[in-house]
């Protein structure tokens, strides 16, 4: 059977994106990614969970146009943003210019004072990129996906190498702009607990398939000491192979 390839990119705000049949293999061995159907609704909130090798890298890259789509179809927003585990701050290029690096248009600098204003780094605009901590970095990485101003932000574990403080704060931070901006958001994690406090939805990946897809009824801002918090982790390290006896 022929392989259908169609990757369609929409350019209004307000659609969804929706992976319908999604397979893909690497030369002869078996499928990555196995008639995988997903759907993100617009401003939505998924995060992505999975053991390593279950297929959520190869999703991402499928979905930001990096890897092709050779059977199935993926339909997402034209504006899309991609935040990655590393910076990848070009380190010769001051922070206000890696924000913008790309981006056409003139007062370039007003436009990056503004979104990394908005994300507490300010006073880091002349920065050079080596000179910034962690969690700095990650701000900077995150400031320069935001300023394009994507109707889908796909975020690949952002904040796995920071400590648990840091971490705790950019949660916050990202809770925040969601409810700013409002735009669809796929967040891969291995944190549970990080799933369950910034997602409308927790998705896990098996085998390149989505083997859960659990609803997050949970009000904001969001406690730990939720009486539904519990329950939902036990589900969700359940279905990632995690039995708490």
């Amino acid at each position: 059977m022929n392989a259908v390839s169609q990757v369609v990119a929409l350019s209004q705000r307000n659609e969804a994106i929706v992976v319908d049949g999604l397979t893909r293999r690497f030369g002869n061995g078996p499928a990555v990614l196995d008639q995988l159907n997903l759907a993100i609704a617009p401003g939505e909130f998924v995060a992505l969970l999975g053991r390593s090798g279950s297929g959520k890298s190869t999703l991402l890259r499928t979905l930001a146009g990096l890897d092709p789509v050779t059977e199935g179809s993926v339909i997402r927003p034209r504006d899309v943003s991609v935040v990655f585990q590393e910076s990848r701050l070009l380190p010769w290029k001051r922070v206000w210019q890696n924000t913008v690096l790309g981006l056409p248009g003139a007062n370039q600098r007003a436009h990056a004072l503004s979104v990394l204003e908005e994300v507490g780094l300010g006073h880091r605009v002349d920065a050079w990129p080596l000179t910034l901590s962690g969690g700095e970095a990650q701000r900077a990485a995150l400031a320069r996906a935001l300023v394009r101003e994507p109707a889908f932000l796909m975020l690949d574990e952002p904040f796995a190498a920071l400590d648990a403080l840091t971490r705790l704060k950019m949660q916050k931070l990202i809770s925040e702009l969601w409810g700013r901006h409002r735009c669809s958001v796929l967040l891969v994690t291995h944190d549970v607990d990080e799933a369950l406090m910034l997602a409308d939805r927790a998705v896990v990946m098996e085998h390149g398939q989505i083997h859960t897809d659990l609803p997050i009824p949970m009000d904001r801002p969001r406690r730990h000491t939720d009486p539904r918090f519990e329950h939902l982790r036990r589900v969700l390290l359940e279905s990632l192979g995690v039995y708490d006896d």
